[in-house]
């Protein structure tokens, strides 16, 4: 326990000096790293892979292999988070599992490339996502660790939208610049280091002490995946208000290659896929950062999460009520606009209800179960919601729902503004 009178190292001090835009970029870019390796297999590689395998079944063996790679995230995440809040190493606590990460994880997808098999994919795929949720745990916690609070939607802008991109850059990489499964993979693997390299390299992480280093104890890191919410409210508020946004949208997600298909009747449904993606992705850009600077200049985060909330909500009831083209469009794009402000604002007001300076990381690696879990969760939830509770109808409409709730809940969080 540290004494109240005794000055806190940078490391677990509350941070004061404002980032610079290169240390905004280069942390963005290893946000970008992260998330090429995640979607890009998801999107493309895999399901190509796995069609290969079996044609006929290749929907269901894709939610076998991602469930599992999202299983492992969720164990992996908040543990790797532990071990880099207690490393005391001469070049900081998040920069080496940030490598390290990278490194597992582009081995990872190079493994799964070469694999020919459902059990040798599954294998490949859930090492990738190890490497993937180590880095992941390294790139969520530098905020925390170095931003102030007046500028983390600012910054959580710039990050976040470096999920949004993800989607787009890696579907351009191999699809377009690279052909092949085999060149697909390769191509992610090598940008998925090269792009984490910059932060990695050229900015100094605060170091902690040996003496301040909590115990490496294994019982008491997975002990840590808990976190009580009667003990921290504000936090167990935050957790569920982020696993019911992505609840949300991944129900509307799971199925949209089908809804083109069977509601939409769009003539080319992979098309329309990438096209739909491309302009939530624009929407997400546009509104990210204003959306941050209005926030951090008013210090207000709630109100703008729930406006979120209530944009994604309404691209639902689009998608669950008029079934066109067009209109499928104008949905992407308002779910896309809703989201940018939800990444922004929501990772800054998690920043600050984080439970203990010393457990950042791990603290972090258990709000990112809330977006793992969803992906486990979800297709056992949409399933029977399109075969018997009202079709894509039914889908889109429990999607504004679940969505709502988010943003009604959001209120009980009492800490931030």
């Amino acid at each position: 326990m540290i004494s109240a009178d005794v000055e806190l190292p940078a490391a677990l001090a509350e941070p004061r000096t404002r980032v610079g835009p290169g240390w905004t970029a280069a942390l963005s870019l290893a946000n970008l790293a992260v998330f090429l390796g995640f979607f890009t297999p998801i999107q493309i590689l895999l399901p190509s892979q796995l069609e290969r395998l079996d044609a006929v079944h290749k929907a269901g063996l894709l939610s076998w292999v991602t469930g599992i790679g999202a299983v492992v995230a969720m164990l992996v995440n908040p543990l790797a988070g532990a071990v880099s809040d207690r490393t005391t190493s001469r070049f900081g606590r998040r920069r080496p599992w940030i490598l390290v990460g990278a490194l597992v994880g582009a081995g990872g997808l190079l493994l799964t490339a070469g694999q020919h098999g459902l059990v040798g994919i599954a294998v490949g795929w859930a090492v990738a996502q190890a490497g993937l949720n180590v880095m992941l745990a390294g790139v969520t916690a530098p905020v925390a660790d170095q931003v102030p609070v007046g500028q983390r939607a600012v910054v959580s802008g710039w990050t976040g939208i470096s999920q949004s991109l993800g989607l787009v850059v890696g579907a351009v990489l191999v699809t377009v610049l690279v052909g092949g499964v085999l060149s697909g993979y390769a191509v992610t693997a090598a940008m998925t280091v090269v792009l984490a390299l910059p932060f990695v390299l050229c900015f100094r992480d605060p170091l902690l002490p040996r003496e301040l280093r909590a115990p490496l104890n294994f019982a008491v890191m997975v002990a840590g995946y808990w976190v009580s919410p009667r003990r921290y409210p504000d936090f167990g508020w935050a957790w569920l208000t982020r696993f019911l946004i992505n609840l949300g949208n991944a129900i509307g997600t799971l199925y949209l290659l089908y809804y083109l298909t069977d509601a939409v009747h769009y003539h080319s449904p992979d098309t329309g896929v990438l096209i739909l993606t491309a302009v939530y992705t624009l929407a997400a850009l546009g509104t990210a950062i204003p959306s941050g600077v209005i926030s951090d200049r008013t210090g207000r985060r709630r109100a703008l999460v729930v406006a979120s909330c209530a944009v994604m909500a309404a691209a639902a009831l689009l998608l669950a009520l008029i079934h066109t083209w067009p209109a499928t469009v104008v949905a992407a794009a308002v779910l896309g606009a809703g989201y940018g402000v939800y990444l922004a604002v929501d990772q800054a007001l998690i920043t600050q209800v984080l439970p203990t300076a010393a457990d950042r990381a791990k603290d972090l690696g258990v709000i990112n179960i809330a977006n793992s879990g969803p992906q486990v969760l979800a297709p056992a939830l949409a399933a029977p919601i399109v075969a018997d509770a009202g079709g894509y109808f039914g889908l889109y409409l429990t999607t504004a729902l679940v969505t709502l709730l988010a943003g009604v809940l959001v209120h009980r969080i009492r800490g931030v503004a």
